[in-house]
């Protein structure tokens, strides 16, 4: 029996960081993002206990074996008590300890189709799979935010990863949304757009890998370091971001995708007043050349510092920007918005 979930990165379009506890602990945090059609999949093998044999002073087997598919890596444990913390494929360790899984053994293989270091909320999109795939072999029903939760619970507090909330949320409920983050509590709400303004929406923007794989944590650290400094430029970055994240959700309301892109840029600028470290040369160069070249907007997704960077381009410009991002060595990444979200599955082998 197969056993499979996926569940789709997101694009942050504003307010990215103050979605961060420890930035909403005294002010609101808020986010405007869309989940895409890049995903994460967990696949678990499994032979259901009522159809295996158990021969007389035999123990049940309970060996788990994880594959991770973009690491390459392969580990095997007696059973979940096994699962040491050891820099290899952490976070799936975690989630199958999380779960508390007592079912037989099983198979567990993990592959993502985001490159590297994207910027693109994976390791979140990983934890909301592994959280689906786990939680329907142990035939726990739950709800999306229940399964965004989990996901945030594992990365925050069992591994200790610096980051906030959007992530899971957008990988969990899918769909173009406004967050608010009040301490620890999310809330959703779905912006809905008419659909030409979607699909125009889809054909101008352009989502680039620079090939420059980031770590989030260390850009977090750095950024964390200079709020509790209260260094006023990333205080009043952080105020900034909040108030683009809310011009930019009524610029998509509204049908004004010109001030969007504007709105793109506004957010990057206060993206780079948090630390230094939010870009180099490279990425500095990659949007002076999509600016000449017909963009209207743009900035870094994530954390930034590498990874991908989106632009949202003037009418009938974007093959331009494509070209010479490709030519300065971008890998431009096709999508469109995912609406479903985490998605499970059993398939009888």
């Amino acid at each position: 029996m197969l056993i499979r979930s996926r569940a789709p990165v997101r694009i942050d379009f504003a307010g990215g960081w103050t979605d961060v506890a420890l930035f909403t602990e005294g002010t609101e945090g808020i986010v405007v993002n869309a989940a895409i059609n890049v995903y994460s999949y967990g696949t678990i093998s499994y032979k259901p206990v009522d159809n295996q044999i158990i021969e007389p002073n035999r123990v049940l087997d309970k060996s788990i074996r994880i594959y991770s598919t973009d690491f390459d890596t392969f580990i095997e444990a007696e059973d979940i008590r096994k699962l040491e913390y050891d820099g290899n494929i952490d976070l799936v360790k975690a989630a199958i300890r999380k779960m508390s899984i007592e079912t037989g053994g099983f198979d567990l293989i993990t592959q993502s189709t985001a490159p590297p270091g994207s910027g693109l909320g994976t390791s979140a999109s990983m934890g909301v799979a592994l959280i689906g795939v786990l939680s329907t072999l142990k035939k726990v029903p739950l709800l999306p935010y229940e399964h965004a939760e989990l996901a945030s619970d594992i990365e925050r507090n069992e591994l200790g990863i610096l980051g906030g909330k959007q992530d899971h949320y957008a990988s969990a409920i899918g769909g173009i949304n406004f967050m608010e983050f009040s301490g620890e509590e999310v809330k959703t709400s779905p912006i809905h757009l008419p659909h030409q303004i979607r699909y125009e929406l889809e054909k101008n923007l352009i989502l680039g890998y620079t090939g420059q794989s980031r770590l989030s944590g260390d850009i977090h650290q750095k950024v964390t370091f200079a709020y509790h400094n209260r260094e006023k430029s990333t205080l009043d970055a952080l105020h900034n971001l909040r108030s683009t994240a809310d011009k930019i959700k009524n610029a998509l309301m509204s049908g004004r995708l010109s001030n969007f892109g504007q709105l793109l840029s506004q957010n990057w600028e206060s993206q780079k007043a948090l630390h230094p470290s939010v870009t180099n040369d490279r990425i500095d160069g990659l949007f002076q050349m999509a600016i000449e070249n017909g963009a209207g907007g743009g900035k870094a997704c994530g954390a930034g510092g590498g990874g991908c960077i989106l632009f949202y381009c003037n009418p009938n410009q974007d093959h331009l920007v494509r070209k010479v991002l490709e030519e300065n060595g971008v890998t431009i990444i096709d999508f469109n918005f995912d609406f479903s979200g985490l998605k499970t599955w059993r398939v009888n082998e």
